[in-house]
């Protein structure tokens, strides 16, 4: 189903931000605030914008509904509850924290929706202990119970036999017991320091024949497993139906061996906690001698000096103890998230380590788009050009991940590059890959070949900056020219250049994404890549990559939208055309995919297009702050979120143009930090054979009855359920069976 089929909702306006930096007294910039008097005053209402942070929480909520429903198979329910510990621990790290750093500044600047930071820290708080609680109790009172009836037992420590007691002893003895330093707080032993998202038990002891209650901490060490299994021959002497995996978390078999660790004392009571504190790295580019190294200073003031921003406990600890953590942390009642199960249920992941497949989702392996047979090992699945290039040539391909193989499309490309004595340079950005990728192997191997091989690595790709060093370091000891960057932005874009003497001269192929050159997450997220010859996008590459590596001060492209240079304006006065046409003509259109949209400007431009009658469909993954629904604002503004299997991570960008169609894919989301702060690309799709295959994958989207969200005027999102006759697939299975169906031998 194509997207012209389909009643769609409108936006436009064009308005120059102003970004005013608020500093605080380390200047370090704490904040920014757009200056919105430019736009249209009656669009500026706090009541027209939602808060970012509390949309990102209603996200995340939405990850935590996949684990909540039935329809969803049972280990991958609890993968569904370790993604949102995963998130919330990330947004603590860095979002929380930043909201506290603000406060303690004294900052007040309010935001578009009219809050200020400590009105935010207080809202995310009302919003998210209650979904805490709703995912300790279902993990709790229900998925625990469902993993029981299917043999697999996360079984307490006080409810285990002798025998098994007595095995998880001298397991304790011999592989845990070496590794725990219990830390004693008095006098003489100050407050330990708490790392972050570290497990811990807080110990109340007594010596003998003493009434002085003294605490202690005990630190389960990350390099050992969370969970720890049981013999099969001991899980079946309690339990009579045949059992998959059964074992115990690792702090409760610590805590009930703390005799080894405190001899001729009495252990009074244990209760465990976990700690988040701030990991966000604050790197002042323009006073750095060597970027490289300000990075790794951060990474080391990461791990030890963040502040305390969160603290995690069971309902079971007591005020006192409370107390102390509470106070040695420098945190108030709103940091502490109390629990009634288990802790740290971001481990969780671990259980889709079971062999279980009938629990999982059937199993997904990317596919060789036909037209890249040609290049496969399988001799009767040959047919065709000969090399990457020559298909580049025949025609622009867009390929789509994880549905089409990124091993035998954008990986092939860097490796058949790295091979080919034809090819004269290759040029590519990485912000986040592998720790194995073999697209390091083979850039490594080209510059060994001779070529003129030059990576951006960006080094402040967020909690991937120690690998991104390690592997910036073995490029350049191969020989690759290892740039990091721009002073002031991150380096976001995903681009490939390869530039290849031929018969005619030298010509240039690109590769522009949407995802990371990482080959582990192109089998989760879905992102999309065009691969062309075009003459205007290879010189637009070269203008770019110029931009990157030296002294360009490059201000026009011929087809590309770049970020930080163009991309907002063009955007905007795209948005300005269909708002016009709607004026005139009643034909504005414009559908938009993206992971958030969060910028001011855009949103208002949206609005005025709304208002003019342009009718606008967004397909937003996370954080949107513009309110759909408003009267006479964003009636014709429909805004859904999908959630699945996989993460949706493509941008896309439709525009009707009176027919004229225009449509965009690239790295950016709509948020002024992609749009001001970061280098982004987004590229033109112009083959119309790839323009339509665009429109019905939007027009999928956007007819999803099963894994679709709709956005409320009020901020709620509310699922959207099949009618009883209507088929159950969502987006992910129906382009599944689609991509099986067309990638068939012919």
């Amino acid at each position: 189903m194509g997207i012209e089929n389909l009643d769609i909702i409108g936006a436009t306006g064009i308005f120059e931000p102003k970004w005013l930096q608020i500093l605080a007294k380390d200047n370090t910039i704490i904040q920014e605030h757009v200056t919105l008097s430019a736009m249209p005053n009656e669009l500026l209402k706090p009541e027209y914008f939602f808060n970012r942070e509390l949309s990102w929480l209603e996200f995340n909520y939405r990850v935590l509904h996949e684990a909540l429903d039935e329809r969803t198979p049972l280990l991958e329910r609890l993968k569904f509850l370790a993604i949102f510990s995963s998130n919330l621990d990330e947004f603590f790290m860095v979002r929380v924290a930043g909201l506290k750093k603000q406060v303690k500044a004294g900052v007040t600047k309010l935001t578009p929706d009219g809050r200020t930071p400590a009105q935010q820290l207080a809202d995310i708080g009302k919003r998210l202990h209650p979904l805490i609680s709703e995912q300790s109790q279902h993990f709790e009172q229900v998925l625990r119970a469902e993993l029981v009836k299917e043999g697999i037992h996360l079984v307490n420590y006080v409810d285990l036999s002798v025998e098994q007691r007595n095995y998880l002893h001298s397991l304790f003895n011999k592989e845990i017991f070496p590794i725990l330093t219990p830390l004693a707080v008095d006098p003489g032993h100050p407050f330990p320091f708490i790392s972050n998202l570290s497990f811990n038990l807080a110990v109340s002891i007594k010596k003998a024949g003493q009434n002085t209650e003294l605490f202690a901490r005990v630190k389960v060490p990350k390099v050992l497993p969370r969970f720890i299994e049981l013999p099969s021959e001991l899980a079946a002497q309690t339990i009579e139906q045949p059992v998959t995996w059964m074992g115990v978390p690792i702090e409760q078999i610590v805590a009930h061996n703390l005799e080894s660790l405190f001899p001729g004392m009495e252990i009074f009571e244990c209760h465990p906690f976990r700690v988040t504190r701030n990991a966000d790295i604050s790197v002042e580019e323009d006073e750095a001698d060597d970027l490289m190294l300000a990075i790794q200073e951060g990474l080391r003031r990461r791990r030890v000096a963040g502040t305390a921003v969160r603290i995690e406990l069971t309902s079971t600890m007591p005020e006192n103890v409370k107390s102390v953590l509470m106070r040695e942390l420098e945190l108030d009642s709103n940091d502490v998230y109390v629990t009634d199960g288990l802790l740290g249920l971001g481990n969780l992941f671990y259980f889709l380590g079971l062999p279980r497949p009938e629990l999982k989702d059937i199993p997904w392996e990317p596919q060789i788009p036909l037209p890249f047979r040609t290049f496969t090992n399988v001799p009767e699945e040959r047919s065709g050009p000969d090399t990457i290039f020559d298909l580049i040539q025949q025609q622009d391909q867009l390929v789509h991940h994880p549905y089409h193989s990124f091993a035998a499309t954008v990986q092939k490309l860097i490796e058949q590059a790295a091979r080919d004595p034809q090819v004269m340079a290759i040029k590519m950005t990485l912000y986040r890959t592998s720790g194995d990728s073999p697209i390091i192997k083979s850039l490594m191997e080209a510059a060994e070949n001779g070529k003129q091989v030059v990576v951006l690595v960006e080094l402040k790709a967020r909690f991937d900056e120690e690998n991104n060093i390690l592997w910036a370091q073995r490029l350049e000891q191969s020989g690759v020219h290892v740039v990091y960057g721009l002073v002031g932005l991150k380096t976001h874009t995903k681009i490939t250049l390869v530039v290849r003497k031929e018969s005619g001269g030298l010509r240039r192929y690109v590769h522009i994404g949407t995802g990371n050159y990482n080959p582990k997450t192109a089998k989760l997220y879905t992102d999309l890549g065009l691969f062309s010859c075009r003459e205007e996008l290879g010189c637009d590459l070269s203008d770019l990559f110029n931009y990157l590596t030296g002294y360009s001060q490059q201000n026009s492209f011929r087809k590309l939208l770049i970020a930080p240079v163009t991309l907002r304006d063009r955007l905007l006065s795209f948005v300005k055309r269909e708002t016009e046409h709607a004026k005139a003509s009643g034909s504005g259109r414009i559908v938009a995919k993206m992971n958030s949209l969060v910028d001011p400007t855009l949103i208002t431009a949206l609005y005025e297009a709304a208002r003019a009658g342009v009718k606008i469909d967004l397909i937003i993954r996370g954080i949107c702050c513009l309110r759909p629904g408003i009267p006479d604002i964003s009636e014709n503004i429909r805004v859904i979120s999908v959630i699945g299997r996989f993460l949706e991570h493509s941008r896309i960008f439709y525009f009707h143009n009176q027919g004229q169609e225009e449509i965009y894919i690239g790295s950016a989301d709509l948020m002024p930090r992609n749009l001001d702060r970061r280098v982004e690309a987004v590229t033109p799709i112009e083959d119309l054979e790839l323009v339509k295959n665009l429109q019905e994958f939007l027009g999928t989207l956007l007819a999803d009855s099963r894994q679709a969200w709709e956005l409320r005027s009020d901020g709620q999102y509310e699922q959207r359920r099949p009618a009883l006759d209507e088929e159950l697939q969502g987006t992910h299975d129906i382009l599944i069976t689609k991509t099986l169906a067309e990638t068939a031998l012919r």
